[in-house]
């Protein structure tokens, strides 16, 4: 690993207090960067030396290797991060990124499940344990909130409010926010956390596994896959399909664009905009069916 790459990596520990996960996001990325480089230009190449050209070169090379354009895009943005960086740090003069575009992207709608689906699902989850009853909170929760998985299992017991129905949440980037989150979920947790059995004395998850340790989001994957096979549901339908469904079913209903945005946690309105695409496509389906002249 070049030394300007690893000094970035620590300014991201050090400074930026990046997630664990985030770092090992960037390091993949620029190693990769770092292979491509290796190739081309030989083993001893300083990535801070590169110029625009290559860097395009880099992204048709990823391309090449049969990447996703969503996968290119997010390697690029690494990059960008990397030079941005260098020059405030004043190892180069200009940034060789800056212009950098990334590949068109197709535009892939969310996968949804519909409200009546969402509510099947929910009211199934067989609640005659506590880990019945746990699954019923923590699905009420994400549904309810509009919560990212990796929020939901960041939960600690300090950031439950149950009298006004709020969590505090930690979303991308770290940044807080308050989350309604409504009474029915509230209700399921205030059933779940006297049932709730940590393995050590002050652990602070709200939502623990069997062996009484914070859930992690792989294992609420894997928990909804099967509440969604036993009621017949996509099993391919992920913990953020309740996220996607969460924010479509309020446009549906009349809720505007930025507070969803605001709810969601997104930093950018583009991002929540997807939604209107989807709720574009469902009223043209319901004027195709309905309509006499369609």
């Amino acid at each position: 690993m070049h030394s300007t790459v690893a000094a970035y990596l620590d300014h991201l520990r050090g400074e930026r207090n990046a997630s664990a996960h985030t770092v090992r996001s960037y390091e993949d990325d620029l190693t990769l960067f770092g292979q491509f480089l290796a190739e081309t230009v030989g083993a001893s190449a300083d990535p801070t030396q590169v110029d625009a050209r290559q860097l395009r070169r880099y992204s048709a090379w990823l391309s090449g290797r049969g990447y996703a354009a969503s996968t290119v895009a997010r390697r690029l943005a690494s990059l960008r991060s990397f030079y941005r960086y260098q020059r405030r740090q004043g190892q180069i003069a200009h940034d060789p990124a800056g212009g950098l575009r990334n590949p068109k992207q197709p535009q892939r709608l969310p996968r949804l499940l519909r409200v009546d689906e969402v509510i099947r699902l929910l009211d199934a989850i067989p609640t005659n344990d506590a880990l019945g009853v746990r699954d019923r909170a923590m699905f009420e929760t994400l549904y309810g909130g509009g919560l990212r998985v990796s929020e939901l299992v960041g939960l600690n017991i300090d950031d439950l409010d149950s009298e006004q129905d709020l969590l505090r949440v930690r979303g991308k980037g770290r940044r807080e926010r308050l989350c309604p989150i409504g009474r029915m979920a509230m209700s399921w947790i205030a059933q779940w956390l006297p049932q709730r059995r940590p393995k050590q004395v002050g652990e602070r998850a709200v939502f623990l596994n069997r062996f009484g340790t914070r859930l992690t989001t792989r294992s609420v994957g894997r928990l909804l896959e099967e509440h969604l096979a036993a009621q017949g549901l996509n099993p391919a339908a992920s913990p953020h399909t309740l996220r996607h469904s969460f924010a479509t079913h309020l446009l549906d209903r009349g809720a505007d664009l930025r507070s969803v945005q605001e709810l969601l946690g997104h930093r950018s309105l583009t991002t929540t905009q997807i939604y209107t695409h989807v709720t574009k496509e469902r009223m043209l389906d319901v004027y195709r069916e309905a309509h006499p002249r369609s």
